[in-house]
């Protein structure tokens, strides 16, 4: 059973925390590298980060599957889309159909706030998960490079979908 719990204290970000080096860990470090890695989780996926950013509109949500917390979604509304942050699940429970529930309900939220469309950024050379998104319908739309400090640049696609 996958349940969507709001993340709404420490205690949930220090769970989110925990994951996301997890997560980050092994998939990204193929990808950007540990320096790059341990640089952005603590920029973006610490307990001061998510609490700043949660202060700042963000939107924070535990993926639990079969009582387990196994991943987290992070959402912002914006003025003409709802802006996908972050969507991770742990390697071991890929496929068992918790990212899928977790757009679901980030569409849902979309509707639910009257915006026409969903929108996010993932590395240009995270391929696995730029075939995900094309295959639910998210379509390219641009690109960005963005200077992130400390001589690392997120170097992405802008990607988006009609709901």
């Amino acid at each position: 059973m996958i349940r969507i719990i709001s993340a709404e204290n420490k205690s949930d970000y220090i769970t989110i925390e925990t994951l996301g080096r997890t997560i980050w860990e092994h998939h990204y470090t193929p990808i950007i590298g540990k320096a790059q890695v341990d640089y952005m989780l603590e920029k973006y996926q610490s307990v001061p980060a998510i609490t700043e950013q949660v202060e700042t509109g963000y939107c924070y949500y535990l993926l639990n599957f079969n009582q387990k917390t196994v991943g987290y979604i992070a959402i912002k509304p914006e003025v003409e889309a709802l802006f996908l942050s972050k969507i991770y699940v742990l390697y071991d429970y890929r496929g068992k159909g918790i990212g899928k529930s977790a757009i679901q309900f980030i569409e849902a939220e979309a509707a639910r706030l009257n915006l026409p469309k969903i929108r996010l950024t993932v590395n240009r050379d995270n391929s696995n998960s730029i075939k995900a998104y094309e295959k639910i319908g998210f379509k390219k739309t641009g690109e960005l490079v963005t200077d992130i400090g400390n001589g690392f640049v997120m170097d992405d696609l802008l990607m988006a979908k009609l709901v």
